[in-house]
């Protein structure tokens, strides 16, 4: 049950919830209405909601202010805006539910909260917890010792860059994007789109060849920094193409002697997404 998606679609045994991908916030939007109509078996889950939804927000629940509206095409056939939220919202919305249907998912989130404490007086259960989810996924030992390097490397980039002035999220995103430009030419997010992920890790459905020219592109990014001290963001985005064009010089002379490109649209997943109403089925 480590994926969310499907942590949500087993927990309402197989009846619909009506979802979308926001491509941009790069997250799952489900219907709250659906939700509500499963655990509740409410004759009126609309009146239901607004008002659990009043409660919420007399209380002050922000599970409530980080509401979105979406389409959905209803049983009638129209498409009608309907509330939604996110992934950690719906989770917040059922330890909201007193219902029976409820308890197997509230179970699962406690014993979750149970092992992210053992992994605070014990950090050594994180990389073992992530060794058996590769190895579970079939990756042998080698890959998943450079993607557990790969990892460190790249704490090492991070570290780097905050000495040069980079401290905001974005910031970091547009770097690695000006990286993942130069040597592949897409951005992370056009990237995931090719291989036809979406929360999916990249690296985690990337060839080893593309793992080791994304490693090259932030290990020669963090040297480059080290040497030449850049700060801000423009000043740093000027040395993140050139780490990635360190990478691109690699990709563009293998693949000049192979005589084939090098980045694939392969992943490693198990499902397929179909739409955005009907979001996994096995492959």
């Amino acid at each position: 049950m480590d994926n969310k998606l499907a942590t949500i679609t087993n927990l309402f045994e197989g009846k619909e919830i009506r979802s979308i991908w926001d491509a941009e916030k790069e997250d799952y939007y489900f219907s709250v209405i659906d939700v509500i109509s499963v655990l509740t078996e409410s004759n009126d889950p609309s009146h239901y909601w607004r008002t659990l939804k009043s409660r919420m927000i007399k209380e002050g629940n922000e599970t409530v202010t980080n509401c979105d509206t979406f389409k959905f095409k209803a049983k009638d056939g129209k498409m009608r805006e309907t509330d939604t939220l996110d992934t950690k919202g719906i989770f917040r919305l059922i330890e909201s539910i007193p219902s029976p249907k409820a308890e197997p998912f509230k179970l699962w989130l406690a014993n979750l909260g149970s092992e992210r404490i053992d992994e605070v007086f014990d950090p050594e259960i994180v990389i073992k917890r992530a060794i058996d989810y590769y190895r579970k996924r079939g990756y042998d030992d080698r890959w998943i010792e450079t993607r557990i390097k790969a990892t460190l490397d790249r704490n090492k980039l991070t570290d780097v860059w905050k000495s040069g002035g980079i401290t905001e999220d974005f910031e970091y995103g547009i770097l690695t994007n000006e990286i993942y430009k130069e040597w592949s030419g897409m951005t992370a997010s056009e990237y995931k789109s090719y291989k036809r992920i979406r929360k999916e890790n990249l690296r985690d459905n990337m060839s080893d060849v593309e793992v080791a020219l994304t490693n090259l592109g932030e290990i020669a990014t963090r040297e480059l920094t080290k040497e030449y001290k850049p700060f801000g963001l423009e000043q740093n985005k000027n040395i993140a193409k050139m780490g990635g064009n360190t990478a691109k010089v690699a990709k563009d002379d293998l693949e000049r002697k192979l005589g084939k490109k090098i980045i694939s649209s392969n992943n490693q997943l198990k499902y397929k997404y179909k739409d955005d109403y009907k979001m996994i089925d096995n492959k």
